[in-house]
């Protein structure tokens, strides 16, 4: 078999991987928030200055994670690409 077809199904396989991993990994993390919302919507000992401080967290770690996938994508897009130009 040809090494670069061998290399396209590499990289193939580990972006489903990735895709696959990327997607479970999102969906605890929703179904965690959701938790710990419904934890502070009954919680009257939590002060909301610690509220604000965990809502601004979450939103830089789903920035993060947004930019993470990205720059994945750009990267599997960019492997992608090398080996079906050299052909």
């Amino acid at each position: 078999m040809d090494p670069q077809q061998i290399a396209k199904q590499m990289i193939a396989f580990d972006k489903t991987a990735f895709e696959n991993n990327f997607i479970a990994l999102k969906a605890l993390q929703e179904r965690t928030e959701r938790l710990i919302d419904k934890f502070f919507e009954k919680s009257t000992v939590f002060p909301e200055e610690g509220k604000r401080s965990i809502s601004e967290w979450r939103k830089a770690y789903k920035k993060g994670c947004d930019d993470f996938k990205n720059i994945m994508d750009d990267n599997f897009r960019k492997a992608e690409d090398f080996f079906n130009e050299s052909k």
